[in-house]
């Protein structure tokens, strides 16, 4: 607990009158999560595990197969791509009567 103080002391004198509130106000944030973490159960770090689990398979291994690049399919370089994304915000689809 005193090498946490010292080195407390020791960043509070290195920084600016501005940051300070900012990097105390995050620093007491990631302390909040840190020992929150730390001291939870073993049940609820299995539910975070699975959490994360489910998380990466939602946005990365889905994005992977089900969501392909439409833009750099059908363009070849970042003018046609802003080209179309322009047209596509701009103009209104037409209306199938």
């Amino acid at each position: 607990m005193m090498k946490n103080h010292l080195l407390t002391h020791k960043i509070n004198l290195t920084l600016s009158g501005k940051m300070k509130p900012a990097f105390l106000f995050a620093k007491k944030v990631v302390n909040f999560y840190y020992e929150g973490f730390r001291n939870m159960s073993l049940w609820g770090k299995k539910v975070w595990v699975i959490i994360i689990i489910k998380l990466f398979l939602i946005f990365v291994v889905l994005k992977l197969f089900f969501f392909p690049d439409f833009l750099k399919k059908h363009f070849e370089n970042d003018r046609q791509r802003g080209e179309y994304i322009l047209e596509k915000l701009t103009n209104p689809p037409a209306a199938n009567d």
